[in-house]
């Protein structure tokens, strides 16, 4: 019986001894197959990225940045070096044309950088700590007015780039309510309905702020959406609370990020938009949703600048608020 065990233990030896060799063998053959592959990448072309916006009462604002090469060094030297300067941006109303001036945030007084935040939509901590140069203008001849088309006009470096956006008449709301979300005692979304008018093509771009806890209005998560399937119906949803980006608070990392809470204050910007405004809009948030999925169709970005990237958009906007209870 010894031997026995001793020649099949010998012989499952063998087996494991000859998979292994057989296993390195392939290996080193797959090794000595391999070759170095250099590929050289062209250069992108650097195109000028437009982010412009315009609303009823308000300067219009620019921000012109160039991209980058997919390789080049992403931090915050890099990103402030983007912004384009000594450009001339012209907006016309139609009747009135007007040069904008260029500011940079790092140079202006401090008591005017939560205006400036609110303006160009981003947090007073950014605008603080990283600085933005943007063209606007204090001429109300430009402002914003519900009902009129502003065209842009950007020359920079031999580059002409154009654009087109109007001030739509808002739409307002028919009713917002809080609703605690089934599960939870506490916590829930804001929702709302819409009386949607007539004709097709009407788009909207609903923004929040939580009171006493948010520095400004904050795009709600899928921030926008057409009456493609409820034109000229009233139509009822909810909307996702927006965090700000690479926000630490605890209440926009947690599992409860996108509820508001019992208790909150909740103010409303709800802002109607035309077409070419909501396809950038729209694509914008489908390839951020996608970023890091592997299984996503690939989103390109939609634009309305001729002869560059980004978006001019006019905002036709109503305010509300109201405080959470169910």
């Amino acid at each position: 019986m010894k031997k026995l065990k001793h020649t099949n233990y010998c012989k499952r030896l063998g087996g494991f001894l000859s998979k292994l060799l057989f296993t390195v063998i392939i290996s080193l053959m797959l090794v000595a197959c391999e070759k170095d592959i250099d590929i050289e990448l062209p250069d992108a072309e650097r195109k000028i990225v437009v982010e412009g916006s315009i609303e009823p009462n308000q300067p219009p604002f620019i921000i012109l940045t160039k991209t980058e090469g997919y390789f080049d060094p992403v931090d915050i030297n890099s990103l402030k070096k983007s912004f384009v300067h000594d450009a001339k941006v012209t907006v016309s109303n139609g009747t009135t044309s007007v040069e904008l001036t260029e500011i940079c945030t790092d140079n202006l007084d401090t008591a005017l950088l939560p205006t400036i935040a609110e303006l160009i939509g981003v947090s007073l901590a950014d605008v603080k700590t990283f600085g933005f140069c943007l063209y606007t203008t204090i001429d109300q001849n430009i402002f914003g007015e519900v009902g009129k088309n502003y065209s842009l006009k950007v020359e920079v470096d031999g580059e002409v780039l154009t654009s087109t956006t109007s001030i739509p008449e808002p739409v307002i709301m028919d009713n917002y309510w809080y609703q605690d979300q089934p599960g939870y005692s506490n916590y829930g979304y804001l929702w709302f309905m819409i009386n949607d008018p007539e004709p097709l093509g009407t788009a909207y771009r609903i923004y929040t702020q939580r009171l006493g806890k948010d520095d400004r209005f904050i795009p709600a998560n899928g921030s926008v959406f057409e009456d493609k399937f409820f034109n000229g119906l009233s139509f009822e949803a909810f909307v996702w609370r927006g965090q700000e980006v690479n926000s630490s608070k605890p209440d926009d990392i947690g599992e409860l990020r996108s509820y508001f809470k019992q208790g909150d204050t909740i103010a409303i910007k709800f802002c109607t938009i035309d077409q070419p405004h909501f396809q950038f809009w729209s694509s914008f948030e489908i390839a951020a949703f996608n970023n890091g999925n592997p299984f996503a169709a690939p989103a390109t970005i939609q634009t309305n600048i001729n002869g560059g990237l980004g978006v001019w958009g006019g905002y036709g906007v109503s305010y509300d608020t109201i405080v959470a209870v169910d």
